[in-house]
């Protein structure tokens, strides 16, 4: 029997009173499916559902078969050892139990026909370069990088019907997102993969997507799903037109038979006086035709809001106007102005080898490099954060250095006040406008940046640099696009794509850093 993951009128309300889901009824078959949506939309929420980590606040999860949950957050609190992130601490424990002389019979159900266990994961663990730790190895003493690359292979030793991953390829480098992609397509059960990583999601058989309106199947991988979207946000972008053409005539017919009722009235009124009609006989046809123009802009408002509820329903279908930066006119570098000399400059850590690099104009490039390469080092090294071990580092121009906590800085501060701090001379109003164009307006501009989202912060974190009294002409970047979702990195990609300066970046993200037009040559550090 195949081992169906069915959403069986599926509902789940926050602690806050917010419900996320309602009546959700879907059948997932064991195939490889990506899962995405916003973020705050319950991507996460629904992979725990699924994988029997959260009870549902009505209806049922039902699963033919055995799932494993792989975290997007690997705590070490909550696993302490390497076989607690392998998911196979309670598998050890049973072994060693047996071991030891138990006749239980839920130590032996459990072990199954596992009896290797101890012997595989040691084996798993040599695969990924990690001979020096073992299954009672702490985790609090490890990378992000390595707890990741553990607790995937504990889930492709699992033997589940159905792997459940949340973002699993946060902290990997190109190489190991390689050999998850390897290990996804040899995977043969169920498998949802919770991602934002356009990359891995090509590699699936189907998208489903979580937004306001429910839980939605597409079919196929992340190409089919992004063209089907498109087509449909070029049909509801011409519904929404179609809508506003047709309120505006409906407006224009309403104001025209209001104009011709008050025609009416008057002359009745002049028609009445001029005929010598009693005062009682007038007052009855003015309270007459009162009455009747009551009950006309009556029905005249309720038309009006229902327009304007059917341009609102057809406007929140639509997807964002295209996010426009104002760029201030020195914040672009001229071909030929020296940006960047590293002369045989040596990292204090990551690469060992003296590192030589010219920029000049506005050049764009990737740093790349396995993890522990020392590509975020150089990058603070260059911003002035550290000091090199050795060498010559000159920089020609203003820098900017952001890394993937730059949104979450200074949360008590507003988008303006962020704004604000770096450029006291621009006026709070234009400010505003400039915020608005990115997409934060009204009260999402002045409330603590905290409570905006991971995708809006990077977006006022950035603004802050672009927009400062003497904007970068270099801008560093380290990976800017982990954690946000796929409409976040879309626009952090549209804000750079408009960047004129020069630019170094470090990203695991292939489409990411194709998206934003990079120079074909980049810089390769070796660890």
């Amino acid at each position: 029997m195949p081992a169906l993951l069915q959403l069986d009128r599926l509902s789940f309300v926050l602690p806050d009173g917010r419900t996320l889901f309602s009546d959700v009824q879907m059948s997932f078959a064991p195939r490889h499916i990506g899962l995405v949506g916003d973020n705050g939309a319950g991507k996460s929420v629904l992979a725990r559902l699924l994988a029997g980590q959260l009870p549902p606040s009505s209806g049922a999860v039902r699963c033919h078969g055995r799932v494993h949950y792989v975290a997007q957050e690997l705590d070490p609190q909550h696993y302490p050892t390497v076989a607690a992130l392998a998911g196979a601490s309670g598998l050890l424990d049973a072994l060693e139990r047996i071991a030891q002389g138990s006749d239980d019979e839920a130590d032996y159900a459990l072990v199954g026909e596992r009896w290797d266990a101890q012997a595989r994961l040691r084996q798993a663990l040599d695969a990924i370069d990690l001979p020096h730790v073992d299954a009672q190895t702490p985790t609090a003493g490890l990378s992000g990088g390595e707890r990741q690359r553990i607790a995937l292979q504990g889930a492709w030793l699992s033997q589940a019907d159905w792997l459940v991953l949340d973002e699993p390829s946060n902290h990997l480098d190109a190489r190991q997102r390689a050999r998850l992609v390897a290990q996804m397509a040899r995977w043969p059960g169920g498998l949802l993969l919770v991602s934002h990583d356009r990359g891995l999601l090509e590699h699936v058989d189907d998208i489903v997507e979580v937004s306001p309106q429910g839980v939605r199947s597409y079919g196929g991988n992340y190409t089919a799903y992004a063209q089907q979207r498109a087509l449909e946000q070029a049909g509801f972008a011409s519904a929404l037109q179609a809508e506003k053409a047709g309120a505006r005539r409906e407006q224009r017919a309403a104001q025209q038979q209001a104009e011709r009722q008050q025609k009416r009235v008057t002359r009745g009124e002049r028609e009445g006086r001029e005929g010598n009609q009693s005062k009682l006989l007038l007052d009855a046809k003015k309270e007459k035709s009162q009455d009747s123009q009551g009950k006309l802009r009556l029905r005249a408002h309720e038309a009006q809001q229902a327009r304007q509820q059917r341009v609102m329903e057809a406007g929140a279908r639509c997807a964002p106007e295209v996010e426009r930066l104002l760029l201030a006119p020195d914040s672009a570098v001229p071909n030929g102005k020296l940006i960047l000399e590293l002369r045989d400059l040596v990292l204090p850590y990551g690469q060992a080898q003296p590192l030589t690099l010219v920029v000049s104009g506005p050049r764009r490039l990737a740093v790349t490099g396995n993890n522990g390469s020392g590509k975020s080092t150089l990058l603070r090294v260059i911003a002035g954060q550290l000091a090199p071990a050795s060498g010559e580092l000159r920089c020609h121009a203003r820098v900017a250095w952001l890394d993937q906590h730059a949104g979450g800085r200074e949360g008590e501060l507003s988008a303006v006040q962020r704004l604000q701090a770096r450029n006291s001379i621009v006026p709070e109003g234009e400010l505003r406008t400039r915020l608005a164009l990115l997409g934060i307006a009204g009260a999402r501009a002045t409330v603590p940046s905290r409570l905006l989202s991971g995708g809006e912060r990077m977006k006022v974190a950035l603004a802050a640099e672009l927009y400062a009294q003497a904007p970068p002409q270099l801008l560093l970047l380290d990976e800017p696009d982990n954690h946000l979702d796929l409409a976040s990195l879309q626009a952090l990609e549209q804000m750079l794509r408009q960047y004129a300066g020069a630019l170094l970046v470090v990203s695991h993200d292939q489409a990411f850093l194709q998206a934003i037009n990079l120079d074909p040559e980049g810089l390769t550090l070796q660890k």
